[in-house]
């Protein structure tokens, strides 16, 4: 099986820190790009039969392509704020220009359909909270079912306060059932503080992947199939992830399948109270 664990500095391209193909990745659908630019700096991208959602993660960006051209106003890092977005249809040649410099997630998926272009405001963008206690984190969701625009892509942004757990109870999307919709997925992260680091598990039933890692700044987790979760961040540093997903079902739901042997802990937590720290911002 192709590793998916894909630690930073493993998917360097010519001018990029991170390209990461569905071919490359082994399946069908998902994809990730982080373009980092000098002030002044630009890229050109060719999406060709992927769409895509441009997601600054610092610093801000103008992205244009022949149909649109939005000023993305940005964050001074991940754990600072919300930032705008936009979507890319399939056929899409776009150039993102900053002219003060920054790192820019470029998130992908196979389309079925044409689209239209569109832009998001970090002021419409919903956040929510889930899990409690300990296992409380941030959701940001950028591009989820309710948001219009893609065809397949899905974009949610993650935060786990230092010393807490989420993507928990650990839970799976990976085949049509009644609850459940087949997804591909891929954790971006990004740590708080230059020794931070965080754990993540992935596992399927039967031990085919079973695998338990240390993540760091611009490390990638890929997750074809199985249970996922948690995710961990270590005490003294936050954690952020980027969840690109998409998969063979129309409609972008994400409706999931929580392991038996831990679905308990969802009625334990609706009388415990989440984690002050909350939100973030």
């Amino acid at each position: 099986m192709t590793s998916l664990f894909r630690p930073a500095g493993s998917l360097v391209d010519e001018t990029d820190p991170i390209r990461l193909t569905p071919e490359e990745a082994g399946w069908d659908w998902c994809g990730l790009r982080v373009v980092e630019l000098a002030a002044g700096q630009s890229r050109r991208i060719e999406l060709g039969e992927a769409e895509a959602a441009v997601v600054p993660l610092m610093g801000s960006c103008h992205v244009e392509t022949v149909d649109a051209a939005y000023e993305l106003e940005g964050r001074t890092d991940v754990f600072s704020g919300l930032t705008d977005l936009c979507f890319l249809p399939q056929r899409s040649t776009m150039t993102i220009r900053s002219t003060g410099g920054g790192r820019f997630c470029v998130a992908t998926s196979r389309a079925t359909k044409d689209t239209e272009p569109r832009y998001y405001p970090a002021s419409g963008v919903r956040v929510d909270l889930r899990g409690a206690g300990q296992a409380t984190r941030q959701i940001n969701n950028l591009l989820t079912a309710d948001v219009p625009g893609p065809d397949r892509l899905l974009v949610v942004e993650v935060l786990t306060p230092a010393g807490n757990w989420s993507s928990y109870p650990p839970h799976k999307h990976d085949e049509m059932a009644e609850g459940e919709t087949p997804l591909e997925e891929i954790y971006y992260f990004e740590i708080d503080g230059p020794a931070g680091f965080g754990i993540h598990r992935t596992y399927t039933v039967d031990g085919q992947i079973d695998e338990t890692v240390t993540v760091r700044n611009g490390d990638l987790f890929l997750v074809p199939r199985g249970y996922h979760g948690p995710c961990v961040a270590a005490p003294g540093h936050h954690m952020y992830y980027l969840n690109v997903m998409a998969g063979p079902q129309p409609g972008r739901e994400w409706l999931i399948c929580t392991d038996p042997a831990y679905e308990w802990l969802l009625e334990a937590w609706e009388t415990e109270p989440t984690d002050p720290r909350l939100p973030l911002y």
